[in-house]
């Protein structure tokens, strides 16, 4: 098999897009303003991958006629554990003193299946969406993308080998290029299909991510590997301008911070806009191979990038545990603690390169012993993983005791309405009924998990013989008939769309005496949307419903209730710095509230109530007041809080007729 251009040697300009890919991905991390689509940096990391690993392969290849997998193995590893093992162990000891116990579980698991390369298949079967809360409070969600790239490493050499010893195929630059791009379509393909039914699998799996790994490839197979710039570049029988290398790579650094500055967590990804920044790192590579130390790369040359793409894996190993830590000790609202968080993860990188990362990976008894190199990196794989299952086996103990029984108890109190929600499995209309069906008087509430988290206290309160209550509820869904994109499922929630629909003409059928409904205030709607969207929901019900109330959202806390007192609680030398409560005030929530009034006033029969002076008295909301645990997480109330104040709600109802 002969493959041309297998000379590869360093790049300064791809120590430059390692850079820009690990500056992208922090600062979306830390909620660095123009920065919410950094999370784009993962894919430039995967094309930088498939076009580094098949360029060091060919090479082989073309010298060898064959590839050493046990080298191979032992360069992967000699490059990527120690790093990854020190941080895993380092991070598991600081999590299992500083967090609650209740939130240590997931924690060990994640560890366990990072230490043994397949955390991204333990996020997917967890159903945790990395822009979820659940999944952004995990110390170890950034290794979901070491996963994929060391379940590509498993695959790739493989094909290589194939293709370039396969006596069936004879092969060559064009045909290997050609199977590539064949892998690059039928993987987009899936990585499209799949975003639209289970983005978590587009996400988080390898086979739909391996077309970001294909398209490096194809542009390692179609470009020099060194080399010096010449006035025009010969390529398959083209004569093209350096001027148009040049512009090409600055188009490429164009498409990766349009997608960073355009990208959000609300987009559809990776979906084809994952396209935009993979097709910009491949076209900086490209150019970067044809005209090298001009126009974009030679910026990417520049020192400081240089120093930045060294440490770039230590620093995307560091920073999301230290940001995440971090948050444990204090809120993560104030920008200059952000600031800081990032400093110290930067210096833990640093650290860690020179030390452990560096040091390792270029000592000379290890990499003239391959074979042992790799059994003894097996061997370190199971011995963390065996210690994240240990500590996982004593978190239940630590679980047990009183007090965090007591606080785990708390984070699971919800209202006993689970049946009538399904979530995003369907737009199904569920109803749960409370009394006699032939009850005189009917109620009803319907909302979201916030808007229905009241039931307890309606229950209490419409708990009479000449009454029935109707329950109606999808998680997520607000009451305003505008479309919104679920960040938890990855895409828009139109089953919560049509479910609205459904919902509302069912409700109106029975004609009910009294209505209550409620939505979050934390949906990314604009003044607009929130007032027309509310008043196509009223207008379906305000002529067959006798009354109607509109409940306010409760405040967002910057924090989890039962677990802000729990970590008090579990590491008391925190308690000086872990306030458990917070202002009330919100601009976003009282200017949805003020809308929501003016809408309320266009309807005869609409009012809306306000219960967040008996939630967060003077205006200041706590975790815990006398000995009662208001907050099972952010925003929603314990079912048990919400009971011991139905007599509130009764009178402000009683106080609107």
């Amino acid at each position: 098999m002969e493959f041309k251009h297998q000379r590869l040697g360093y790049r300064s300009d791809i120590q430059g897009l390692r850079a820009i890919a690990i500056i992208l991905v922090v600062g979306a991390h830390a909620a660095v303003p123009c920065f919410g689509g950094g999370f784009v940096g993962v894919d430039v990391f995967f094309v930088l991958s498939g076009f580094l690993i098949t360029g060091l392969l060919v090479r082989e290849l073309n010298s060898t006629g064959s590839i050493g997998f046990t080298d191979f193995y032992a360069r992967r590893f000699r490059r990527l554990l120690p790093a990854l093992l020190v941080m895993l162990v380092f991070t598991s000891l600081l999590a299992a003193v500083l967090l609650p116990p209740a939130e240590q579980p997931s924690q060990a698991k994640a560890a366990t299946s990072a230490a043994m390369g397949f955390s991204n298949f333990y996020f997917v079967f967890s159903n945790l969406d990395y822009f979820g809360a659940d999944a952004v409070g995990n110390l170890f969600l950034h290794t979901w993308s070491l996963g994929v790239e060391e379940q590509f490493y498993l695959f790739w050499p493989a094909l290589l080998l194939l293709l370039g010893s396969g006596r069936w195929w004879k092969a060559s630059l064009k045909g290997t290029s050609i199977v590539m791009l064949a892998i690059a379509l039928i993987s987009l393909l899936s990585c499209v299909l799949l975003t639209e039914v289970w983005p978590r699998y587009s996400f988080y799996l390898m086979p739909p991510r391996m077309w970001q790994f294909a398209l490096g490839a194809i542009t390692s197979l179609s470009v020099p590997h060194g080399g010096a710039a010449s006035e025009s570049l010969t390529r398959f029988g083209r004569s093209l301008p350096v001027s148009t290398v040049r512009f090409c790579g600055w188009v490429g650094l164009g498409l990766i911070l349009a997608a960073n500055l355009s990208f959000s967590s609300s987009t559809l990804y990776p979906d084809v806009a994952a396209v935009l920044p993979s097709a910009g790192a491949a076209i900086i590579l490209g150019a970067g191979s044809l005209a090298p130390n001009t126009g974009v790369a030679r910026v990417l040359s520049w020192r400081p990038f240089q120093a930045i793409g060294s440490i770039s894996y230590s620093w995307y190993l560091w920073h999301w545990p230290v940001m995440v830590l971090g948050g444990v000790i204090s809120t993560l609202a104030d920008p200059l603690y952000r600031v800081a968080l990032v400093t110290i993860s930067f210096i833990f990188a640093t650290v860690s390169y020179l030390l452990v990362e560096r040091p390792i990976r270029r000592n000379v008894r290890l990499i003239e012993r391959p074979r042992a190199l790799v059994l003894k990196a097996i061997a370190l794989m199971l011995i963390v993983a065996v210690s994240a299952s240990v500590w996982l086996r004593e978190v239940s103990n630590w679980m047990d005791q009183p007090q965090q029984r007591r606080y785990l108890s708390a984070r699971f109190d919800w209202p006993v309405i689970g049946a009538c929600d399904d979530y995003y499995k369907s737009a199904d209309v569920r109803i749960c009924e409370y009394g006699p069906k032939n009850a005189k008087y009917t109620a009803a509430m319907i909302g979201d998990s916030i808007g229905t988290q009241w039931f307890p206290a309606v229950a209490a309160i419409f708990e009479k013989p000449d009454w029935r209550l109707l329950v109606l509820t999808k998680s997520s869904c607000p009451m305003v008939d505008v479309p919104i994109f679920n960040d938890q499922i990855g895409r828009p929630f139109d089953v919560c769309d049509q479910w609205r629909g459904k919902a509302l003409t069912r409700l109106a059928a029975l004609k009910p005496d009294v209505v209550l409904l409620g939505s979050s205030s934390s949906y990314p709607f604009d003044q607009e949307q929130w007032r027309e969207g509310t008043a196509r929901v009223l207008a379906v019900l305000h002529k067959e419903a006798s009354r109607i109330y509109l409940l306010r959202a409760t405040p967002h806390l910057p924090f989890r209730g039962p677990a802000c007192l729990s970590s008090r609680t579990w590491l008391p030398a925190l308690a000086p710095l872990k306030e458990c409560h917070a202002s009330a005030f919100d601009q976003h929530d009282a200017d949805v509230y003020r809308w929501l009034q003016e809408i309320a006033q266009q309807f005869d029969n609409v009012t809306t109530v306000d219960m967040n002076d008996i939630v967060c008295p003077n205006g200041e909301c706590e975790a815990e007041r006398k000995g009662e645990i208001v907050f099972r997480d952010q925003q929603h109330l314990t079912a048990k809080f919400v009971k011991s104040i139905s007599g509130d709600l009764q009178k402000k109802l009683s106080a609107t007729n």
